[in-house]
């Protein structure tokens, strides 16, 4: 099949689903369905978060689901999800207006739209510091995208797989970078833009604009993921992952059952090199 398809076509087909899998024959309610004939990607919007748990059923449903469909990419937000997302847009809007970065604007206008993604051609005139955190393969693919000039900087042995300069940081950096530290090394080395996973979106220290764009534009862990590809950073503190994971999720920018698997994933596998030494 291909889309596009209706709401009520597609809730009939998820209850069907449903009770094949034998699973509770719950209601919900599906308020829009969006299709992108380009890449065949289809996204369904839920009422609410409620209701996207129920069409998800713990991937089980979803998975079952675009396989029937015959589509390429299937995904469910909520209407409550992309409420939240526009405002934080918004709220982007008024961080980067007046700043060097103006000209992530037209992204973010893009970006309120979504889904699907539909980012217009931007080519940012800047150097950056980019310090490799828990995205940095989406951080690296954000900075080539926008054709930044960048010095890529990390820990040691935490991206084996990936080339940068090492330097002397914490290992805790790798989840919560310091703002004041990397805006000094920035200073030092006469950047004015840093890329790492801060806590928050966009601030300025001394001069120096600290960006997180992914929580600028409010894209979620899977969404990344799917756009430039994860890298598991190889040496981590567990307490240090489950209370980033922790955050991700409080904050909307991960699916609980992503962050479990993440957590599982990483931890067993320290665990596994642990015991084999």
């Amino acid at each position: 099949m291909g889309g596009p398809f209706s709401p009520d076509e597609l809730a009939e087909i998820v209850r069907r689903i449903r009770r094949e899998g034998g699973l509770p024959d719950s209601p919900f309610r599906i308020d829009e369905v969006r299709y992108e004939p380009q890449g065949d990607k289809l996204f369904i919007i839920a009422h609410d978060r409620t209701d996207k748990s129920i069409i998800i059923g713990n991937s089980y449903v979803i998975g079952k689901l675009r396989e029937e469909l015959g589509v390429r990419q299937l995904t469910v937000y909520s209407t409550l999800d992309l409420m939240i997302k526009r405002r934080k847009l918004e709220e982007a809007e008024g961080l980067v207006r007046g700043t060097p970065l103006e000209f992530l604007l037209p992204i973010i206008e893009a970006e309120k739209g979504f889904p699907p993604r539909r980012w217009p051609p931007v080519r940012g005139d800047a150097d950056a510091l980019l310090f490799l955190s828990f995205n940095a393969r989406a951080l690296m693919g954000f900075a080539e995208r926008l054709g930044l000039r960048t010095r890529v900087v990390g820990i040691e042995h935490t991206f084996p797989r990936m080339e940068y300069e090492v330097i002397d940081a914490p290992i805790r950096w790798l989840f919560f970078p310091e703002e004041e530290g990397l805006a000094g090394l920035a200073s030092e080395e006469g950047f004015r833009l840093v890329l790492a996973d801060f806590g928050r979106p966009l601030v300025s220290a001394g001069g120096v604009f600290l960006l997180n764009p992914f929580r600028l534009l409010h894209i979620g862990f899977f969404e990344l993921k799917y756009l430039f590809g994860f890298e598991r950073p190889a040496v981590f503190e567990p307490h240090d992952l489950i209370e980033f994971i922790t955050s991700l999720t409080y904050d909307g920018l991960m699916e609980s059952a992503d962050g479990a698997r993440i957590l599982w994933r990483m931890l067993r596998r320290r665990w596994k090199g642990r015991r084999g030494r």
